[in-house]
């Protein structure tokens, strides 16, 4: 049983790391975002029915893209796609047989193939909210149950979004290609909002029994550096590039030996990635040469940054990451903006403070299901000494999140902070342990865990 299970864990692993590659180019060929998205699935299928009994192959993606073709080949042999003539289904049918073909060696169209579809899943004709639900399913391959949760909105509108947005490209004939120069700009701003929620989604899963999901953020940072490669201009791109990178230097300190979050003010900080942190900066650097006025993605790796230079947690520069919360919270205005800028200007001027902002969004319906809110409360509560009302806060959040570990954690919290502890400050051993919320849409990753 055990066995099995982490064999499942296995193919769900693969899956996750393929998917976004198969699904590309299945729509690179099929020029159909649902039907590819379809056949994708049927050939996951096919891999939890063979694998158990089998074995994982050692070229997993080679062997979904074999079955993803013959399903694929089989499709097309039932019908004419429509309207298109006989000899345009021969076309796709050799096309599918040359990637066959191909299919033992290393895919080094994948970057390109990846930038096409999420430049397509973001196509114009499509509203913005479509855009992102769709890119998010099809090419970060989230749930919609995590696509809902990380968009604060419910299941339904997600689903209703992503199938109207499939078949919206379909009646339209969208060219599944890299748009033009000119065309990208119109798109830009939803291609990096999707790459973002990618990678939140990794860094701090909205629901399941993992706190990471390190795959994810890895495709993230893939598609990022692919994105900063067709536009090296773009001080947005390098400035999401850069946050992710800092962001990502934080994995090896993140989560102790039982899996459970290790947030960022008790992190070992050694453990971090030192190299990629310089990566990070060298980033943001060159992206304040290209835009002296930072906007939203870069002033969040402004404050990544102001925790990476810090060596130990008491030499963060919390001034400096209040500051640069009030510029974001002018450019890019959200609650849970708000929520970030009322845990840095507590931690740099006093919890009173960060209490007052936090009054002005608790009313916000957005925060109404989200565990942020009174994670936040809680802490600020707990650094002003008002432990009782800091621990009935931390449980209460406890139980609005959907992510095992972060439960976990939120309920060692609240044990944490009702321990008396003499004559040291009550929030000594426990302050800042939740300051660091989980981002999703509009929010700050810089400031998590």
């Amino acid at each position: 049983m055990n066995y099995r299970l982490g064999l499942d864990g296995s193919i769900e692993a693969v899956w996750r790391i393929e998917q976004p590659k198969l699904a590309a180019r299945l729509v690179r060929f099929l020029r159909d975002v649902g039907l590819a998205e379809e056949i994708a699935q049927d050939a996951f299928v096919a891999a939890l029915e063979h694998w158990p009994e089998q074995g994982i192959p050692d070229n997993p993606g080679a062997w979904l893209m074999q079955v993803a073709r013959n399903r694929a080949l089989n499709r097309l042999r039932r019908t004419t796609m429509i309207d298109r003539t006989h000899r345009a289904l021969a076309t796709e049918i050799g096309e599918l047989n040359r990637v066959a073909a191909d299919a033992d060696a290393a895919f080094d169209e994948e970057d390109d193939d990846l930038l096409r579809l999420i430049f397509a899943a973001c196509h114009p004709v499509l509203a913005p909210e479509q855009r992102v639900a769709l890119a998010l399913r099809v090419v970060g391959g989230l749930t919609t149950a995590e696509i809902a949760r990380g968009l604060f909105v419910s299941r339904a509108t997600v689903a209703q979004r992503i199938v109207r947005g499939k078949r919206r490209l379909r009646e339209a004939g969208a060219e599944f290609e890299i748009p033009t120069p000119a065309e990208r700009s119109t798109r830009l701003d939803v291609v990096l909002e999707v790459i973002y929620l990618i990678f939140n989604e990794g860094y701090v899963a909205v629901s399941g029994p993992a706190w990471l999901k390190p795959i994810l953020c890895a495709e993230a940072l893939r598609l990022g550096r692919s994105l900063a490669a067709l536009m090296p201009d773009q001080a947005e791109v390098l400035g999401l590039l850069g946050l992710m990178e800092l962001q990502a230097s934080r994995f090896p300190a993140r989560v102790d030996a039982a899996g459970l979050p290790i947030l960022l003010l008790t992190q070992d900080r050694s453990k971090w990635d030192w190299s990629l942190i310089q990566i990070g900066l060298g980033r943001i650097r060159q992206a304040l040469l290209l835009e002296p006025t930072p906007q939203s993605y870069l002033l969040q790796a402004m404050i990544a940054a102001c925790h990476a230079r810090a060596v130990e947690a008491a030499d963060t520069d919390w001034i400096a990451i209040a500051a640069y919360y009030h510029a974001l919270a002018l450019v890019a205005p959200s609650p849970i903006v708000d929520l970030n800028r009322a845990v840095a200007v507590g931690m740099a001027f006093g919890a009173a403070q960060g209490l007052g902002i936090l009054d002005s969004v608790k009313r916000d319906p957005r925060l109404k299901r989200s565990h942020m809110l009174p994670a936040v409360h809680g802490h600020l509560l707990l650094r002003s000494g008002r432990t009782c009302e800091a621990v009935a806060e931390f449980r209460r959040a406890a139980f609005l999140t959907d992510n095992l570990q972060e439960r976990a954690a939120l309920l060692a919290l609240s044990e944490c902070a009702s321990v008396p502890h003499g004559r040291t400050d009550p929030s000594h051993s426990c302050a800042g342990r939740w300051h660091e919320i989980k981002p999703k849409k509009g929010q700050d990753a810089a400031n998590s865990a």
